[in-house]
């Protein structure tokens, strides 16, 4: 017997068709006599009606009254797969996050979860209870009804797969698990039967959308072993998908695992500022004062030293906040121009081979150099290389590394 955690996304709960084929997966865990919890998020496209709810209704609608509404459309996936399921002769009960508790910070629209206490789960366990939880929600310290931001449920389904010890956290999505590379990009991605934690943390970060980040860094942390299966596939047939796990569990690491792009930031680039200590410090201060998640960085001093330029990377949806921000430092920082473009693409190699294989770098930039494609700015980690392209060169910077370093070869 095992205990297993099963989160399903807005698709796999879409239609009274798919709730009805998530029902068919959970059987099929309890007719092995596992114990199961679901962490379910809203059926597809609720979240952002509600979303346009609130701001039909006011600009200024208070964050914590947000909250509560958008948290309502996990209440109804979760009422519902619990109804179905003891129609069906499976006994099952729902708990809202309040009820867990699942206890979070009072940050509205963000927090973070801070404890979650078990004994009411291993309480259902022992009646021999499905349990069925809303993702992305909790409670305060205060006693309101917070959110976790978007992607949450996967986050509320390794914290709570980690609160009651569970074997693993199956996480249900539209693919069939972590492929070396978007396969919509690149025809010959291949599905990856292991990835590390480390890996999966940078291929999240970097554009890869089948698992949010937070998720990835709370299994790491508290080693959950996570699956990445698709809840499209036949309940009869063997699960395939991709086990997310610590690197010591990785027999064959590859030099790199696999290739990222992202087209959702912004490079802005301040030029001919006045060269003095702390000028970088004032800049991504700022930035940081507003909440504005700032990525890339790169400096030039000029030959005489006098002036700098300071390039760097924020969310495209950020670029007026920042653009205002620099404008109101102008005085001070006394800088020619903000040039801003928009029409960049991240592109990333990412593999825990890195670490003990010279020369990966300088095998990127052949490649790109000898297809005729630009690089902006590069930015490296242990296990990452990522460059900065025009973005209408995306996916021939997607096929080209990923054919040379073979990783269509991966199965």
């Amino acid at each position: 017997m095992s205990r297993i955690v099963m989160k399903f996304g807005g698709t796999s709960v879409g239609s009274v068709e798919r709730i009805n084929h998530v029902a068919e997966i959970v059987r099929s865990e309890v007719e092995e006599k596992n114990q199961v919890v679901v962490v379910l998020s809203a059926m597809a496209g609720e979240t952002d009606r509600l979303v346009n709810l609130t701001k039909d209704l006011s600009k200024d609608f208070p964050t914590s009254e947000y909250d509560v509404v958008i948290s309502s459309g996990e209440q109804v996936s979760v009422g519902a797969l619990s109804g179905l399921l003891n129609s069906s002769g499976i006994k099952s009960k729902s708990l809202l996050g309040w009820q867990v508790p699942i206890v979070t910070s009072s940050d509205h629209k963000s927090a973070r979860i801070e404890a979650i206490s078990s004994e009411v789960i291993v309480k259902l366990f022992d009646e021999n209870n499905v349990v069925i939880i809303p993702g992305f929600q909790g409670i305060s310290a205060d006693g309101r009804i917070t959110t976790l931001g978007r992607g949450g449920s996967d986050t509320s389904a390794v914290a709570i797969a980690a609160a009651i010890d569970a074997d693993f956290c199956d996480i249900y999505t539209d693919v069939d698990g972590v492929y070396t590379t978007d396969p919509n990009k690149v025809p010959n991605a291949k599905r990856l039967d292991k990835i590390s934690y480390e890996e999966m943390l940078e291929m999240a970060s970097l554009g890869a959308k089948v698992l949010q980040t937070r998720s990835v860094e709370t299994a790491m942390n508290n080693d959950v072993v996570l699956r990445v299966l698709s809840s499209f596939s036949d309940v009869s047939k063997k699960k395939k998908g991709t086990l997310v796990c610590s690197e010591d569990s990785i027999s064959d690491k590859k030099i790199v695992t696999g290739v990222a792009a992202s087209t959702n930031d912004a490079k802005l680039t301040l030029t001919g500022i006045k060269d003095k200590p702390g000028v970088a410090a004032e800049i991504l201060g700022a930035l940081a004062e507003n909440n504005i998640n700032v990525d890339m960085i790169v400096q030039n001093i000029s030959n005489d030293r006098k002036t700098t330029d300071l390039t760097y990377t924020v969310p495209k949806d950020e670029v007026d906040n920042a653009k205002e921000l620099m404008d109101a430092l102008s005085n001070n920082l006394s800088y020619e121009n903000l040039i801003v473009d928009s029409n960049i693409a991240k592109i990333s190699i990412v593999g825990v081979g890195m670490r003990s294989n010279a020369g990966v770098a300088s095998q990127m930039f052949d490649v790109l150099s000898k297809n005729n494609i630009n690089i902006d700015v590069i930015s490296t980690s242990e296990i990452k290389i990522s460059v900065l392209i025009n973005k209408d060169l995306t996916e021939k910077a997607l096929n080209t590394l990923h054919e040379h370093f073979e990783l269509g070869n991966t199965n």
